[in-house]
């Protein structure tokens, strides 16, 4: 890296002193847990200002979702165990198959437990994995980086968008190089860390942050919750099938006992349970009728009432 590259990162406001911390190695035990609980504060409200950005990113993901294509989350360092952490949650979240969010890290998955040195340096890595996994004009690629100038995120994106791919960088810092090779850029300001440049902290819970709504919130617009229930949740043990009763007990509006015989009528898929209780039919006809609805177990509900569609 060249002096002028070192200057420019020292420049980053993630990678700034702290002025209420300068001192940090003096402070007391509870001081230094008060005062990065202070700055912890500033997190959510950073967020919260970009929440425009955030929706925009949304709706390219709920579109991706509903034509086929994917989520394909790209980073490095903590900022790509960030993306894969999201990634690996879904399918048991909603339902999903593990090829519908996707997570690439710089250096590979060994890269989640050991850093890769060097990794994130090379754009071309993403290129390589991006084409591995056959990124097209369906996908939303999502682009995590908290300095914002990550080679490895900048390749990644330039290549999804010369595929057609939809695209989205999200950092921590203005004007971030990221954000030029994005149809939506999403920059939020978490200011200097407690400790000098260590942006698992406030940068990486505003990345968690955010990372958090585009899966949720383009789940729920794809019919992946009703009410504010999992209903498409996979109850792959004890602790979930215990919630996957509750769920269809709660959303049906019906006991335990019976929301049981539901589930094992559906082959323990929540949804179809719903629909089967809600609209008063069997396992075969709840499915039928939540494929009409796309998955909407809501739509799904209104098909049954409609006099057009009570044979189904």
């Amino acid at each position: 890296m060249s002096s002028e590259e070192l200057d420019s990162l020292a420049s980053l406001y993630t990678e700034g002193p702290n002025p209420k911390t300068t001192d940090l190695d003096t402070f007391d035990t509870v001081r230094v847990l008060e005062v990065m609980n202070d700055e912890d504060q500033l997190v959510a409200p950073a967020v919260r200002r970009v929440l425009p950005q955030i929706a925009q990113a949304v709706d390219l993901i709920a579109a991706a979702r509903r034509a086929g294509g994917r989520l394909i989350y790209i980073g490095a360092g903590t900022s790509g165990r960030l993306g894969l952490l999201d990634a690996v949650e879904c399918p048991p979240t909603f339902g999903t198959d593990p090829s519908e969010v996707l997570g690439l890290i710089a250096g590979g998955e060994n890269a989640f437990v050991r850093a890769v040195e060097g990794a994130e340096d090379d754009p071309a890595l993403a290129v390589t994995e991006l084409e591995a996994a056959h990124v097209g004009p369906s996908d939303v690629v999502v682009g995590l980086a908290a300095s914002g100038r990550t080679p490895y995120v900048i390749g990644g994106l330039r290549y999804a968008r010369e595929q057609g791919a939809a695209t989205v960088a999200i950092s921590c810092n203005p004007g971030a190089r990221i954000s030029a090779e994005a149809d939506v850029a999403i920059e939020v300001l978490t200011g200097p860390e407690v400790l000098t440049g260590s942006t698992r902290l406030k940068a990486g819970t505003a990345q968690k942050l955010v990372c958090n709504m585009l899966t949720t919130a383009s789940m729920v617009r794809t019919g992946k919750a009703y009410g504010n229930l999992m209903v498409d949740l996979r109850p792959t043990n004890a602790k979930l099938v215990d919630r996957a009763q509750r769920i269809v007990a709660e959303a049906a509006h019906v006991d335990r006992d019976r929301a049981d015989r539901a589930l094992e009528a559906a082959s323990d898929h929540a949804k179809t349970a719903v629909v089967m209780l809600l609209a008063d039919r069997d396992a075969s006809q709840a499915a039928a009728l939540l494929a009409l609805a796309d998955g909407n177990v809501r739509r799904a509900v209104a098909l049954a009432a409609s006099p057009s569609e009570r044979s189904v």
